[in-house]
């Protein structure tokens, strides 16, 4: 309740060449501290940081000036109500018709709203740095608290499944993802905004806490998403920068490949080799399990099914579960947010997702500024396929690939490849 009240007074008191910072500013808070806040029982509503995002944005959208162009987004929220009606036509006494639209629809609602309020919106490169760290504070104060208030790592081993003990009692794959987001943060940090020893250290010390914590829930998709992110960004920003920055980079990458060496084995000791069998698909007596995917493949396949079987409507919002347990006996969700935006919505699910893969690419053909567009476009399309949109991270980050960030720093006055010079305008929006 203090976090949406503040930060609604900061958007709404903002002159009106700040506010749209502020509603960023409090939009990556809370997304960061979104699952830290479900751990602990602070939320009045489960999906109450997701509501908190789309209030933010309408604010921003309806106190800023947008895009002329975010024509695809709204069209993008249109595509989503047949599935509505679907839904409502084929309600049942078993229904629970608000919930299951509120549950399901929150997500995709919530990066829609976000994709307009972003879409072109101008940024300088250290309000871009500074959103990034709103969001990877609220993680540093969830990781203290799972190093003070879960047991010893040893403790909570029972096989090579995802840790719910080690994750804070909450769920494993939700804390992952965040984490692997901090990692990411922090990474950015470690590499662009640690000029002295100490902040080095410090950084890397942080980024260090995060990848312990997020390794030790077993919960593969946030780690491995993290370190793709990671990776693209390096590659990326490595590309940006002049030949001196170049070798500074790569001498931070040597440190920074032996920080990550000696966090994954020390992982290895405490876990007694477990997250080893765990990484590679192995059950805790190193026998090779037969499906990487613990059994989603099969709930994928269903969905899929269910779209060929209804490939116009879909078979309405929130009805997939359902359908699953009346034919199969089976109550499970994939968290694949692809199959079931398909087999929910059908067509027009298959061009509401088209819209969100394409529109940032077509853009990125357009406008090469923003040096952090593929970790977040990755982050978005990776987290959608094994943590589907149960949190609101997916959303907002979703909206960061589409900000055209502005830099105005000499280190990145490099010739692109074309011959022509980077261009690096002042801020206008942001």
């Amino acid at each position: 309740m203090a976090i949406s009240v503040y930060f609604f007074f900061q958007i709404v008191r903002a002159k009106p060449s700040q506010k749209a910072l502020n509603v960023l500013l409090a939009c990556s808070y809370v997304v960061g501290a979104e699952v830290f806040i479900r751990m602990t029982g602070g939320n009045l509503l489960y999906e109450a940081s997701k509501y908190l995002v789309i209030l933010f944005t309408l604010l921003g959208v309806f106190t800023t000036r947008l895009s002329k162009q975010p024509i695809p987004y709204i069209l993008y929220i249109f595509l989503l109500v047949p599935g509505i009606l679907v839904a409502g036509f084929n309600a049942t006494e078993q229904s629970t018709l608000r919930t299951d639209i509120a549950f399901n629809l929150s997500g995709p609602v919530c990066l829609g709203i976000v994709s307009i309020f972003c879409f072109k919106r101008k940024i300088s490169y250290q309000n871009m740095q500074n959103v990034l760290l709103y969001m990877g504070l609220p993680l540093v104060a969830m990781t203290v608290y799972l190093f003070l208030y879960t047991p010893d790592i040893r403790e909570t081993l029972t096989g090579t499944g995802s840790n719910f003990a080690a994750s804070g009692g909450f769920g494993p794959n939700q804390v992952s993802t965040v984490l692997g987001l901090g990692m990411f943060v922090f990474t950015l940090r470690f590499f662009m905004l640690s000029p002295t020893l100490l902040l080095k250290i410090i950084n890397g010390l942080i980024l260090a806490a995060l990848s312990f914590r997020g390794i030790v829930t077993f919960s593969r998709g946030g780690i491995i998403t993290a370190l793709i992110m990671i990776a693209v960004f390096i590659i990326f920003y490595f590309r940006k920068v002049n030949i001196k920055a170049k070798l500074r980079i790569s001498r931070v990458v040597f440190v920074f490949v032996g920080l990550a060496f000696s966090v994954w084995v020390f992982s290895k000791v405490q876990t007694s080799g477990l997250i080893e069998y765990r990484y590679a698909n192995k059950d805790a007596l190193g026998r090779e399990k037969e499906d990487i995917t613990t059994g989603r493949s099969d709930l994928i396949s269903f969905e899929i099914e269910e779209f060929l079987n209804n490939p116009v409507l879909g078979v309405g919002v929130g009805k997939i579960k359902q359908l699953r347990e009346q034919k199969e006996g089976v109550l499970a969700a994939s968290h694949n947010e692809m199959s079931r935006i398909l087999s929910e919505h059908g067509l027009f699910g298959v061009t509401a997702f088209l819209i969100l893969l394409l529109t940032p690419l077509f853009f990125r053909l357009k406008n090469k500024s923003n040096v952090f567009f593929y970790s977040c476009y990755f982050f978005w399309f990776l987290t959608i396929n094994h943590s589907a949109m149960r949190i609101a991270a997916p959303a907002f980050v979703y909206g960061l690939c589409l900000l055209d960030v502005q830099f105005n720093s000499k280190k990145f006055r490099k010739p692109m490849k074309n011959g022509m010079e980077a261009k690096l305008q002042k801020t206008s929006n942001v």
